[in-house]
């Protein structure tokens, strides 16, 4: 699973907020071509951009933009709590976005600001979770060849080399876009030369 570089909560820059500077230039910038491809995680801006393109779909509470986030790239992006809530207190403080109280939970909807900021930076935003997606798709194949067969009776051998991977997977988690392909990539090519073989 791919988490925030800024995801320890007990760490000073873990609850940076940016200024609202910062969110100037994402406009032609492929972060998805050259910045998470390259294995950079997402910075607290880019998580900023991300929720403010998915409350342009549709208003939402914060735990259903985490939910949104996770199905959408098979689990494999599920930010925090601890890293969605300040980013969306933040796109508030900005007027980006509005919010209506809902009880005890707020729901949050993007201002003309905040649309106005997304236009500018719809591209830089649909590649970063386009890269999202694309790396959580690789990461469900590569489970699926992990699993495949799980079931079957199978020599000790078998029960041990699957142990083995599937304890090298979880070692090397969280992964960033770039490690998922390579691993997926591998599990890939390991399932095509068993299914040659036979």
């Amino acid at each position: 699973m791919f988490y925030d570089k800024n995801e320890n909560r007990d760490s000073p820059r873990g609850r940076h907020r940016p200024h609202k500077h910062e969110h100037h230039g994402h406009g032609r910038r492929k972060h998805g071509r050259q910045g998470l491809h390259s294995g950079r995680k997402l910075s607290s801006s880019e998580l900023q951009l991300l929720l403010v393109l998915l409350l342009s779909q549709q208003s939402a509470h914060g735990y259903e933009l985490i939910k949104s986030l996770g199905e959408r790239t098979e689990e494999f992006y599920v930010p925090s709590p601890g890293m969605v809530y300040p980013a969306l207190t933040y796109l508030e403080e900005i007027g980006y976005t509005s919010v209506e109280v809902e009880g005890a939970k707020k729901r949050y909807q993007l201002t003309t600001d905040g649309k106005n900021y997304l236009q500018k930076n719809q591209e830089a935003a649909e590649d970063i979770l386009t890269e999202l997606e694309r790396a959580g798709t690789q990461m469900a194949k590569a489970r699926q060849v992990m699993e495949e067969g799980a079931d079957d009776e199978t020599s000790e051998e078998m029960e041990t080399a699957r142990h083995n991977l599937r304890r090298a997977i979880r070692e090397r988690q969280p992964f960033t876009p770039d490690e998922a392909k390579r691993i997926a990539g591998i599990l890939e090519k390991a399932a095509a030369q068993i299914k040659k073989a036979n």
